[in-house]
């Protein structure tokens, strides 16, 4: 049986496996959508869970998170259950997280192994993919997609819509209104520094594909020729997994690329 203490109030069509622990004031709404919390799943207190909502296996709720509530938006109304959101196993999200459910007919989604530090935020209709890590205060806005091993720094931001792609880094106090190509480092705003090389080598990620990706920013950020010309420079390596990527997450970008003009402001 689950271990509920007796402060918490569960509402409405909620399923929880048998050994859950729903901790002191935490708050299970399922009375707009079913709410399902799977095996090994711990609320520490104060976690506010509203449905619909598919939580997974093992994954922890510090206090004062909030996940699946109406989303922060002028129209948004909090009586309308919309998608929902679907969250994976092994997730640790500590305190103050909150993450909106979606408006649009699609659920929201977060993958597994992921690190959600406190006061972090996703938007309504963020997907959001495996281990990546966000910290303390970054705010990922409505629709943005977050692919596998990203990292943001604390107080990052970014804006609605835009995609962060696999194995990127943004730093603290720094955003994106743009998407972000593979394995890069975005310092400021909008501004891709280097190749995340560290995250490539613990990811295992071989030192052939490293160096194509090096090449490819360099083509991209440091050849001072357009982006649709730098694109073709790739294409001309087409066939390389790691450049094939890059191909296809540019021609598919509507936002436009971050990329670099110029050396970074603190001039090194």
């Amino acid at each position: 049986m689950p271990k509920i203490h007796h402060t918490a109030i569960i509402e409405g069509d909620v399923t929880l496996a048998d050994d859950v622990v729903v901790g002191p004031w935490c708050h299970l709404l399922g009375t707009l959508g079913p709410l399902t919390v799977g095996a090994g799943t711990v609320l520490r207190s104060r976690v506010q869970l509203e449905g619909p909502l598919t939580v997974g296996e093992k994954n922890m709720f510090y206090p004062n998170n909030c996940i699946a509530c109406a989303a922060q938006d002028l129209g948004a109304s909090p009586d309308v259950a919309g998608a929902g959101v679907i969250i994976g196993s092994h997730n640790v999200f500590r305190e103050g997280v909150t993450i909106s459910r979606p408006k649009t007919d699609q659920p929201g989604r977060i993958g597994d192994h992921n690190y959600w530090m406190a006061n972090s935020h996703a938007g309504h209709d963020c997907i959001v993919g495996n281990h990546c890590v966000f910290a303390n205060a970054c705010s990922l806005g409505g629709h943005v997609e977050v692919a596998d091993r990203v990292i943001t720094g604390g107080n990052s931001s970014v804006q609605q819509f835009v995609r962060i792609a696999r194995g990127a880094f943004i730093g603290g106090l720094s955003g994106a209104t743009q998407d972000v190509c593979p394995f890069f480092m975005v310092l400021e705003v909008n501004h891709a520094r280097t190749v995340n090389v560290i995250g490539m080598r613990r990811a295992g990620i071989p030192t052939k594909s490293i160096d194509a990706a090096r090449w490819a920013f360099a083509t991209l950020c440091r050849s001072r020729i357009p982006p649709k010309a730098a694109l073709e420079v790739l294409k001309t390596r087409a066939g390389d997994p790691i450049i094939d990527e890059y191909i296809a997450f540019i021609e598919s970008s509507k936002r436009g690329i971050v990329v670099s003009r110029g050396r970074h402001s603190s001039g090194d």
